[in-house]
């Protein structure tokens, strides 16, 4: 609960932040010449340039109007869907996730509220580049964090050599199923209807054959005892 609730706060808390740039934007750039945003020595990095843009991240898909307000809803859901499922077994969808959905939800508001226009304002002078704006920012360092975990975070081993780590391989269960088969061989010739009673009661075996060995091992200890009682009384008589 508590995660979930940082996670909500960390989205509202970004999508409130592009949203207050995108009201001082309409207030300060519309209708002015672009100005000097970040300068480093006699390179001029960024200017601020206020333009509408009714195309998706980067004026992609300029017009589309009904296609950017439904994908974008499809593509948050699945998000936070994702999150709710897969964020316990790959902590670093938490950072990744929100960030994706708090630059859909930035500008998605926009296109609803504001005509379908999208308010940017960045504009990168070192290349010709598009205008964009901090929700655009949120969803690339998203996208480039689940490049990363992909990547680098996640290892598909080919079984579930160790217990900890087989929760996180994808193949586990196939790994798991595979290791019952060659425990019970004749469950791997059965249909899955037949063979399933067998895995189940494998467990059931086990504890019936420990104790069983415990009871031989009872049963030996005592006919050892009796054996040395025995000896005693036939010295004694002797």
């Amino acid at each position: 609960m508590l995660t979930t609730i940082i996670v909500i706060a960390a989205i509202a808390a970004m999508i409130g932040i592009d949203q207050l740039i995108k009201i001082w934007a309409i207030a300060n750039l519309q209708g002015q010449p672009p100005r000097p945003f970040l300068q480093i020595g006699s390179f001029d990095w960024m200017h601020l340039r206020y333009l509408e843009n009714r195309g998706a991240a980067f004026s992609m898909l300029n017009g589309s109007r009904g296609f950017l307000i439904v994908f974008p809803l499809i593509m948050i859901t699945i998000c936070l869907y994702a999150l709710h499922r897969l964020g316990k077994q790959h902590r670093w969808l938490y950072a990744a996730l929100p960030l994706i959905a708090a630059g859909g939800l930035g500008n998605l508001i926009d296109r609803i509220f504001r005509g379908g226009a999208v308010v940017d304002y960045f504009d990168f002078q070192l290349i010709n580049f598009a205008v964009f704006n901090f929700a655009d920012i949120c969803v690339t360092v998203g996208v480039a964090l689940m490049l990363i975990g992909i990547l680098f975070f996640e290892k598909e081993l080919p079984e579930a050599k160790k217990l900890p780590e087989a929760e996180r391989v994808p193949y586990a269960r196939l790994a798991a199923a595979e290791t019952v088969a060659e425990e019970l061989p004749e469950a791997a010739l059965l249909p899955e209807a037949e063979a399933a009673p067998l895995r189940e009661t494998l467990p059931e075996l086990e504890s019936a054959a420990e104790a069983v060995s415990v009871e031989e091992a009872a049963g030996t200890k005592t006919a050892l005892l009796q054996s040395a009682a025995n000896t005693e009384r036939q010295d004694a008589d002797a």
